[in-house]
């Protein structure tokens, strides 16, 4: 590590922390009805798209036909965007004569896009028309967004609730966080990236001759657009097969540095306005503390892999120096190191280097972000997670020192604490069932490149990645198989969705209840002493859990290379 690259790292947080906390104020403001300098811009359109809808905005829905609406709009739109991509070679704007996609091809990304995973088992520029990349991927990057913003903000709303029924409109939520937020967001996003090299047009790919005489075709397409909101949704899908490591995607430090931002900003501002919406901003920097300690963490962890490089190769055949496989030397170590982690705690899963080739430690990072599943997390659903973990924990802590577990005002009994175990189980029982399966079968392990422990490591990695909705993969795994896409498809539905399910059911517990004033037997959860305690939660369960698979993974493969051995 260099002083100039851990610089690189702290600058970028802190970067990160100074939009987000004025960010974290405009949402505030829009998901509580408080009119901003742009209202004569959002409200005729917002009330424009609510009559031709049909949709009453001043209609209030209790958590079960919220979730309904939330469930019936998610599940149309996956059969549409199947539809397209079934059909894409019939369809206009596809200038390269893209074959329609095979159905479990199809069905795996649908999948994907709806539960903003952007787990991509082909390659964009060959396998999708440029119909398909706008009104199906870019389409779902911002409505799949938005749904888990929406969703958050309601479980919120029925958390801080006083012996109410109701948790708002899924309908307004949905229309105002695409409005106010993502789209004009993305729209200026996408006008920078553009004036920094990233191509936007609607012509084919173009062919060319190169220095040394051979004919190339150079694939181009609308790639700044779906490079924002990749990023400002935390989706994560690329325009490109390399994703953000293609130079059309991702060409420069400052545009890596936009693109670790641009992912970043809106779950960092959601932890606080979840303070906001408290009435307590303590709790929000106690939260965010704690949560960037992990991130930072981890960041470091990967730099100080990478740039220690790989022992066997300085062994067998003299080189030195970092791990710079699988990198791109415009970005370097740090902003690659951070890159990862920061995709990976966000939940994003776009990569400007291939973790595959990461050295064992460095890959145990971005898979450990993913069992977590809260280091911030994505758009909403990262929230709606730290909730989850922070009901768990203020339920152990009140076993420990014998007082009724209460949290924000609210009385945690059984119910509440059934479903918060049912939301934080489904999501390691789905990644070790899933992969147990595959390295069982004849059908998951035909599709495993690497030999050994790597080869493991791929398929834990590529069931976690879905059941995070991450997206991102180690390379080394042939996913495009039936089995790979209809599995892989599943885990990512059950991994977005029953999560979903259960923390609203926990919300229309608690929005039922009063708010008891605070006492002295009241655990207090904005200190750091109980930030500590919700942090040894989140390591604890997560290693419990996940150890024997790590041990059996990267863990032993960095034994492996520490002790000179190579896979085979």
């Amino acid at each position: 590590m260099t002083v100039n690259g851990i610089v690189q790292i702290l600058s970028a947080v802190g970067l990160i922390l100074l939009i987000a906390i004025p960010l974290s104020g405009y949402i505030y403001g829009v998901f509580t009805g408080k009119r901003s300098i742009l209202e004569r811009v959002f409200s005729p359109a917002e009330r424009g798209i609510y009559k031709l809808a049909g949709i009453n905005p001043s209609v209030e829905m209790d958590w079960k036909v919220y979730l309904k609406c939330l469930l019936l709009v998610n599940l149309v739109m996956m059969v549409f965007v199947y539809l397209v991509f079934r059909l894409q070679a019939w369809l206009p704007f596809n200038p390269d004569h893209i074959k329609n996609m095979p159905w479990d091809l199809a069905f795996n990304t649908s999948a994907s896009f709806i539960t903003n995973t952007n787990w991509q088992n082909y390659a964009g520029e060959q396998s999708l028309s440029y119909l398909s990349q706008m009104i199906a991927i870019q389409y779902l990057q911002f409505t799949s967004a938005a749904t888990g913003f929406a969703a958050a903000i309601a479980i919120v709303r029925g958390i801080v609730a006083n012996r109410s029924t109701t948790i708002g409109n899924f309908w307004v939520d949905l229309v105002k966080a695409n409005t106010r937020l993502l789209l004009p967001g993305a729209i200026v996003f996408a006008i920078v990236l553009v004036g920094l090299g990233l191509p936007q047009t609607l012509h084919g790919a173009q062919t060319v001759q190169t220095l040394t005489g051979t004919v190339q075709t150079i694939s181009r397409g609308p790639v700044a657009s779906l490079e924002a909101i990749k990023q400002l949704g935390t989706n994560g899908g690329g325009f490109f097969n390399a994703n953000s490591a293609h130079p059309f995607e991702d060409p420069s430090a400052l545009t890596t540095l936009l693109e670790i931002l641009a992912m970043a900003v809106i779950p960092t501002a959601l932890v606080f306005s979840f303070g906001r919406f408290l009435k307590n901003r303590k709790q929000a920097v106690i939260l965010y503390s704690v949560l960037t300690g992990l991130l930072l963490a981890g960041a470091f962890t990967v730099y100080a892999a990478e740039t220690a490089g790989n022992p066997i190769l300085h062994d067998l055949l003299g080189i030195s120096g970092p791990n710079m496989e699988g990198k791109e030397v415009r970005f370097g170590p740090a902003l690659s190191s951070l890159f990862t982690a920061v995709t990976t705690a966000y939940t994003t899963g776009a990569v400007n280097n291939m973790h595959d080739s990461l050295t064992p430690l460095g890959g145990l990072v971005p898979l450990l972000f993913m069992m977590f599943n809260l280091v911030f997390g994505g758009n909403g659903v990262g929230l709606i997670n730290i909730i989850m973990y922070l009901i768990i924990t203020v339920f152990l802590a009140g076993l420990m020192v014998g007082r009724t577990p209460e949290i924000f005002g609210k009385k945690i009994e059984a119910r509440e604490i059934k479903l918060a175990t049912f939301g934080l189980l489904i999501h390691p029982f789905l990644i070790l069932v899933a992969t147990a399966i595959a390295v069982s079968t004849h059908s998951g392990v035909s599709s495993i490149a690497n030999p050994g422990l790597h080869g493991l490591s791929e398929v834990l990695y590529a069931y976690t990645s879905g059941a995070a909705n991450n997206g991102s993969a180690f390379a080394g795994l042939s996913g495009n198989t039936p089995f790979y896409n209809v599995s892989l498809g599943l885990v990512m539905l059950l991994g977005r969705f029953l999560s979903l399910i259960a923390m609203f059911a926990l919300a229309g517990s608690l929005v039922i209840k009063p708010v008891i004033p605070e006492s002295s037997g009241t655990l207090k959860t904005d200190t750091f002493s109980f930030g500590m305690v919700f942090l040894a939660v989140v390591i604890i369960v997560g290693a419990l859990t996940f150890f024997p698979a790590l041990a059996i993974g990267p863990i032993g493969e960095h034994l492996q290379m520490m002790a000179g051995q190579v896979n085979h």
